[in-house]
């Protein structure tokens, strides 16, 4: 009698084994999520790796312009060029907004003297920020619950950098900065969220705004004085952490996440951002970890648990990265 083939029985081990535990984490979104706020925090990692060795709109311009050229071949495969002038302009606008507007705010706020941990408070504002717009932007509505983890949230920034916080003598309108670059974020993902930017891959997507990435910061830099590389190895490992880490799995997965999940969830996830680069930076470069660090991380983590709130439908991985 004829034995019974099952679906998969024959296959090489990698395809009946390995494949099937890929595909179920891609399929998980507190997966992606978890990626997005290790690849966000390393953002932080790079810019003190960078500060080093280049000026702040240099290492942006070369990042930007590299991300585009490695995703040059999946913009072109998508037909980006035949989809007609709305679609490029919106993620050229999301692109300038999210990459453009919220890294030049943020950077260099830093490198004008105002304190880094004064810097990162400021941008925990967006959740907050984030969570008040989406109701009369996107129509989401924010539970009383979600608003209680949010603040919760906040407090455990304010926790894990308590020790860090001083007002610094940086120029009175470098500390508008950070919250000129936080709100640019925000407009940037509920104009995300709110055009449903075309239905172009995210690598694609990715691709466009980097490029228009790339021209801005290109500008910035040459007002700074310099738009050539650096021949150092410090120059060019900051800019492959940047493009690797902080691009492709930074803003991937913020793009991938939010595709799935609200701007409410999405944004509240930047509150665990603080304390896991505080992890990043005693794991690289041996900074004390205090133990405000970790009980804010603990806040943060409780806050987002009630932010996240309970999604009713989940989408499949094809959805989110389409």
């Amino acid at each position: 009698m004829a034995r019974t083939i099952h679906a998969g029985e024959g296959a090489p081990w990698s395809r009946r084994y390995v494949f099937p535990w890929v595909a179920a984490a891609l399929s998980s979104t507190v997966l992606l999520e978890a990626g997005f706020v290790l690849a966000w925090s390393s953002g932080f990692i790079g810019a003190r790796l960078a500060a080093e060795h280049a000026p702040t709109f240099l290492v942006l311009f070369w990042r930007f312009a590299l991300a585009a050229l490695l995703l040059a071949p999946l913009v072109l495969s998508a037909g980006v060029l035949t989809r007609g002038w709305r679609p490029v302009a919106q993620e050229a606008a999301v692109g300038a907004l999210a990459l453009v507007g919220y890294l030049a705010g943020v950077v260099k706020a830093v490198e004008l003297g105002v304190p880094a941990g004064l810097s990162a408070l400021v941008a925990a504002l967006q959740p907050l920020a984030a969570a008040a717009l989406a109701g009369p932007f996107l129509g989401e509505r924010v539970a009383t619950r979600q608003w209680v983890g949010l603040v919760i949230g906040l407090g455990g920034v304010a926790l894990a950098l308590g020790g860090t916080l001083r007002v610094g003598t940086a120029p009175a309108y470098a500390y508008l900065l950070p919250l000129l670059g936080t709100l640019s974020l925000v407009a940037a993902t509920l104009a995300r969220k709110r055009w449903a930017v075309s239905d172009l891959p995210i690598a694609a997507s990715l691709g466009v705004q980097s490029a228009v990435a790339a021209v801005l910061f290109a500008v910035l830099a040459v007002a700074e004085g310099r738009v050539a590389p650096i021949a150092t190895v410090g120059f060019v490992t900051s800019v492959l952490w940047f493009v690797a880490l902080s691009t492709f799995g930074g803003y991937g997965l913020y793009w991938a996440c939010l595709r799935r999940t609200s701007a409410t969830r999405v944004s509240s996830l930047v509150y665990l951002t603080p304390p896991v680069t505080m992890v990043w930076a005693w794991l690289m470069f041996d900074e004390t970890l205090t133990a405000a660090a970790l009980a804010g991380l603990v806040v943060c983590l409780g806050g987002v648990l009630l932010a996240v709130g309970r999604r009713k439908t989940m989408p499949t991985w094809g959805d989110a990265a389409r």
